[in-house]
């Protein structure tokens, strides 16, 4: 289905339909952030629960979704169980938006003139 005027593909329903459920899941500040801060590397359910500042179940809880949503991976280590996340895209849409309202918020940089 092409979009009127546009050139560009409108994508099939079921691709629409997955990609708001990531957002739905992605709409919540708790898992945001806990995607957030597995884009920045692996972690425990503890070391994300202290990094976050959420208790221990709820982070835990909200790990559940967002794997079951293929939004996060995880790995045994010993007792531990490991989250990543896997999925580049996922990586690159969070880092970018996050990236540039961090950018956005910030206060505008002075410049020097003359230098």
């Amino acid at each position: 289905m092409a979009a009127a005027g546009s050139g560009f593909e409108d994508p099939p329903a079921d691709v629409l339909d997955r990609a708001a459920a990531a957002f739905g899941l992605l709409a919540s500040p708790a898992r945001l952030h806990i995607v957030w801060a597995l884009t920045q590397g692996e972690s425990d359910v503890t070391g994300l629960a202290e990094r976050v500042g959420g208790a221990l179940p709820a982070v835990s809880q909200h790990l559940t979704k967002l794997k079951l949503a293929g939004l996060v991976g995880s790995r045994r280590e010993g007792r531990r169980q490991v989250y990543y996340v896997d999925d580049p895209d996922v990586v690159d849409v969070v880092r970018l938006l996050v990236g540039r309202l961090t950018d956005r918020a910030a206060p505008p940089r002075r410049r020097l003139h003359g230098l």
